[in-house]
């Protein structure tokens, strides 16, 4: 298993980790077989945004003599009510939830406190203004959570969120399809069939400019939303028109600036052991460029995904890696001094590029790679 930096909260985390969707299946039996296979296989971190009690309790079980091995993630405004799930900004209810959810879970504390699903500026401005964020910021300092962190599936929340220094942790929808939708109240618009009938070209760069923000100012994202709740993995389902694999799923969300792990909602032992094999996968399977690039319906033309198909450079300039910390560079006002310098430390830059084109001609989605290096070239100094 690989470790990634939970942005800068000191966590090093699975690169795969667990969603919590599918540990209810056989009446929450299901639980304890996940965690024995995330044990087994080194997965070490989960998130709980559910408030179903005989989960928590589950969850509690399958911790029982293992709390240490696994990092916790969990929400915050989720809670229990007339038997079911229900998100809340009442903070006498938020305050309750959070004490039945350590008391359930039979621990003391939780690594990663989620403030839940926040889609709206003005469900953000309320967190702020009704003692939410205040009251996460008293569990963090009393040790009843270690980080602060939000989920949403807006960038534009997302962003102010981030931008505001006040989460440490990001809980993020990433796939190729979401990546192409502009913002929105209304989560329901990154799955409706027709926002993807016509042909649509490249990255929102709303989101484009939450990863490279969150990389700059060290928040890290943990990815829900994958596999699109399973549509991407069907052709009929998918709205790009073709199926993507579980391997080229995870490889993309991972390749994004910012992703430190992907929570896979596995409903069987058999999925998530599917997912833990990206581990041993060779490169060809977790290849997503050629699907993306072949997508009848969605078109990445001019956009770099650094997905390496331009290697190898004759002068061995890593350009995935450069063309991203150049993303990073021109995302800000300024150069974050965290870019310069993992920049300068490269065995090979920009300006050692001997403008072949070799790489271009290699390119599936047509990036003026020469550009790019010339211009990394011109802002770095090297």
């Amino acid at each position: 298993m690989n470790y990634r930096e939970l942005g800068t909260t000191g966590l090093k985390v699975s690169e795969i980790a667990m969603g919590c969707e599918g540990m209810t299946e056989e009446n929450c039996s299901m639980c304890g077989k996940l965690f024995d296979l995330a044990d087994k296989n080194g997965i070490n971190y989960f998130d709980l945004y559910s408030p179903n009690p005989e989960l928590r309790s589950a969850i509690g079980h399958a911790l029982n003599g293992r709390r240490e091995k696994f990092i916790i993630q969990s929400h915050l405004c989720s809670v229990w009510k007339n038997g079911q799930y229900e998100r809340t900004r009442n903070l006498a209810e938020v305050k309750a939830g959070f004490d039945e959810m350590l008391r359930l879970l039979q621990v003391s504390y939780i690594d990663v406190g989620m403030i839940h699903y926040c889609d709206a500026l003005g469900d953000w401005d309320e967190i702020i203004s009704n003692g939410i964020l205040d009251y996460a910021r008293e569990l963090k300092a009393s040790g009843k959570i270690q980080h602060i962190g939000l989920s949403s599936h807006n960038p534009q929340v997302a962003l102010k969120a981030v931008e505001s220094q006040a989460i440490e942790v990001l809980m993020f929808s990433v796939n190729p399809c979401y990546d192409l939708q502009p913002a929105s109240e209304d989560v329901e618009q990154l799955w409706a069939d027709e926002n993807y009938a016509a042909h649509l070209t490249n990255m929102n760069p709303e989101r484009e400019k939450l990863y490279e923000t969150c990389q700059r100012m060290g928040v890290g994202i943990t990815v829900m939303k994958c596999f699109g709740g399973g549509d991407l993995l069907s052709a009929e389902m998918s709205p790009a028109g073709a199926a993507l694999t579980v391997n080229q799923c995870i490889a993309y969300a991972l390749s994004r600036p910012a992703v430190s792990c992907v929570l896979c909602g596995a409903h069987s032992v058999e999925q998530l052991q599917e997912c833990v094999n990206y581990e041993t996968a060779p490169e060809s399977e977790r290849d997503y460029a050629p699907a993306l690039a072949s997508f009848p319906r969605i078109s990445w033309k001019g956009h770099c995904m650094y997905c390496s198909h331009c290697q190898p450079c004759p002068v061995k300039i890593d350009i995935a890696t450069v063309t991203k910390f150049l993303n990073l560079a021109q995302a800000g006002k300024s150069i974050p001094e965290t870019v310069r310098e993992h920049y300068r430390v490269l065995e090979h830059h920009a300006g050692e590029c001997i403008q072949c084109g070799s790489c271009e001609r290699r390119c599936p989605f047509g990036v003026s790679i020469r550009e790019n290096m010339k211009e990394a070239h011109k802002i770095f100094g090297l």
